[in-house]
C-alpha cells in the first residue's frame, strides 16, 4: 500500500503562483509514474501533469508553459509548480501514483484562484 499526502493548496489571486507537494509513504518501492489531477465542481477529474520514473513529463494543454511537475525520488515526493494561475485553475488537486498494476490517490488539496 502507498499513502499519498498533498499539501500546498490555498487561495491565490489570478496571476499568482502556488507550489503543491505530494509525499509518498508505505510500500513505496517501484513507484513508477506519478502525476497530478484536478477536479472542478461539476466537472470530471482531469490530468494536469504526469512524470515517469525516468523524468519524462506530459502536461495538459491548458497548463503547458505555466505549470511544472518535478519529482524527488530520494524523498519519494512529487511537486507541481503553478505559475500565472487563472480562475479556471480553481479545483481540488489530487496526487496519483502508479505501482505495478495499482494506482493510489491522495486526499486532494483545494486550489482557489480569485480575481
Amino acid at each position: 500500500q502507498v499513502q499519498l499526502v498533498e499539501s500546498g493548496g490555498g487561495l491565490v489571486q489570478a496571476g499568482g503562483s502556488l507550489r503543491l507537494s505530494c509525499a509518498a509513504s508505505g510500500t513505496i518501492f517501484s513507484i513508477n509514474a506519478m502525476g497530478w489531477y484536478r477536479q472542478a465542481p461539476g466537472k470530471q477529474r482531469e490530468l494536469v501533469a504526469h512524470i515517469s520514473s525516468s523524468g519524462s513529463t506530459i502536461y495538459a494543454a491548458s497548463v503547458k508553459g505555466r505549470f511544472t511537475i518535478s519529482r524527488d525520488n530520494a524523498k519519494n515526493a512529487v511537486y507541481l509548480q503553478m505559475n500565472s494561475l487563472k480562475l479556471e485553475d480553481t479545483a481540488v488537486y489530487y496526487c496519483r501514483a502508479l505501482q505495478g498494476g495499482n494506482q493510489y490517490w491522495g486526499q486532494g488539496t483545494q486550489v482557489t484562484v480569485s480575481s
